[in-house]
């Protein structure tokens, strides 16, 4: 059902920043909560999931360039001398120049080999677990991020924030949703083959002649998308340059506006605590350089607008940006990687702790490679997010492990993160 008149989400100025950014993969639905009692601190806490969606290789989001097996096990991949540094042992892809940032200043920290509990290498089924919080595929039919909502309401007034048609699953629930999906805004270049179609659609040669040739174009354009402007990676320096690249100006500027407007909509008085956003793109079986180049830069924008636009709100807020997988430690035959295990993860925020890599690092080193081919797991990905929970939203233990994510016990919260 659309949101309320008074949403926030309905002011024109807002509405021109999301239609631009409308055609980027995301979304955001709003979630209403009713209100028993406040807590002052905790109610000024907020937290914000990016689902990067496709299987994100964690091993170009956060390369451990001090890893004697990564060069070779990445071949023409390798990001070794074109990664931001972080220490002796990571550094960040070149387009993450915010993340990078945040990192030096102690509000950003890798979380570099991390995974759902479940071990498929399907997107929909990793997919299913890492929004559902579940054990296993297909347990339950709402999302964590809803059952927490609901859980914090039991002691203050929670709203959570999502843009988008339709809820994603990590937001359905029992909770009532309300959802609001800004307009597209005019192609003008469409408008010729729209009319050509017109011209054309009861001419039995030239009707069906005109229809195949645009289905061909999409396809084409869809499958070319992720590489525009992207440098191709050398032997020895891998994607030395891919700083410049990133898809064009037009697609970070939309990105950064998407980013700027969420966080207006959640520094206002009484608005969201809680939002989601879902980011698509990052399947990289193919030419994974480019891609990459452009999916990222994406990803950047769109944390740069949250960082910039929170303001001050910016130490009570925590983002975590998360996968359904990684990909495979070598690199395939068509300048790409398959589908993997554990992924890299980041987590950021004015009022995080700074310190090193969260969970442990298995390294790359053969025996280490789970089945041969993947990075290893070594943290579950549920207990990166009852961390957060725990610590910055106030969830308590009982909740997170049998309510939360049903059956969790063994996953602990990771501590010392707030």
């Amino acid at each position: 059902m659309n949101a309320p008149a008074h949403n926030p989400l309905a002011a024109p100025s807002r509405r021109g920043l999301l239609a631009t950014a409308a055609g980027f993969g995301l979304s955001l639905q709003l979630l209403a909560v009713p209100a028993q009692a406040a807590d002052g601190d905790l109610n000024r806490r907020k937290m914000i999931v990016v689902i990067c969606r496709g299987g994100m290789d964690g091993l170009s989001v956060a390369p451990p360039i001090g890893d004697r097996d990564y060069p070779s096990l990445r071949a023409g991949l390798a990001l070794s001398d074109a990664a931001l540094p972080l220490d002796t042992t990571f550094g960040l892809h070149p387009q993450l120049s915010t993340v990078h940032a945040l990192a030096k200043a102690g509000e950003a920290r890798i979380v570099p080999a991390i995974a759902t509990p479940d071990r498929a290498r399907s997107h929909f089924e990793a997919q299913d677990v890492l929004e559902t919080g579940a054990a296993g595929v297909y347990s339950t039919t709402s999302g964590w991020l809803n059952r927490a909502v609901e859980a914090l309401s039991a002691h203050r007034k929670v709203d959570a924030l999502s843009v988008g048609p339709t809820a994603p699953l990590i937001l359905r629930g029992k909770v009532q949703t309300a959802s609001w999906s800004p307009g597209r805004t005019v192609d003008a270049e469409a408008r010729l083959p729209l009319l050509l179609q017109d011209l054309y659609r009861n001419d039995p040669l030239l009707g069906p002649a005109l229809a195949r040739g645009l289905a061909t174009e999409t396809m084409a354009k869809d499958a070319t998308a992720g590489m525009s402007g992207a440098p191709s990676p050398s032997p020895s320096r891998g994607m030395a340059g891919a700083g410049k690249g990133g898809g064009g100006q037009q697609g970070r500027d939309a990105a950064r506006a998407l980013g700027s407007a969420l966080a207006g909509f959640m520094r206002e008085p009484g608005g969201p605590s809680v939002a989601a956003i879902s980011l698509d793109g990052f399947d990289s079986h193919a030419n994974q350089a480019g891609l990459l180049n452009t999916r990222l830069a994406y990803l950047d924008a769109v944390l740069d607008g949250v960082h910039s636009g929170l303001g001050p709100e910016w130490r009570n807020t925590v983002v975590v940006v998360a996968t359904e997988f990684g990909r495979t430690a070598r690199a395939n035959g068509t300048g790409g990687t398959d589908h993997g295990t554990a992924s890299a993860a980041l987590i950021l925020g004015g009022g995080l702790k700074a310190g090193g890599i969260v969970g442990d690092w298995p390294t790359l080193k053969s025996n280490a490679l789970y089945e041969n081919r993947d990075v290893a797991p070594t943290l579950d990905m549920r207990g990166l997010f009852k961390g957060v929970l725990a610590d910055h939203m106030g969830v308590d233990r009982a909740a997170l492990d049998a309510t939360v994510f049903p059956g969790s016990a063994a996953a602990k919260p990771v501590t010392g993160l707030i």
